[in-house]
């Protein structure tokens, strides 16, 4: 574990136990999410290359436009 992880679970055995309750509901959902998003970016991986690949492919036949931020 590394010393602000140590120093934040300090901090939090300091609050109340609702509220460290609650800080663990929110931080376990968190890392729940992180991992649900990387699980699918790791199911779509194929998917992702495919899409790469074809907008390489339309950037070097010419069928791209440079993006223009000032028109959004």
């Amino acid at each position: 574990m590394t010393t602000l992880l140590e120093k934040a679970f300090a901090e939090a055995a300091k609050l109340p136990e609702a509220e460290q309750d609650v800080l663990a509901a929110r931080l376990l959902a968190e890392l729940e999410a992180e991992d649900d998003f990387d699980r699918k970016i790791a199911e779509s991986a194929h998917r992702l290359a495919g899409l790469a690949a074809e907008a390489l492919a339309e950037y070097r036949t010419g069928a791209t436009e440079e993006l223009d931020p000032e028109r959004l």
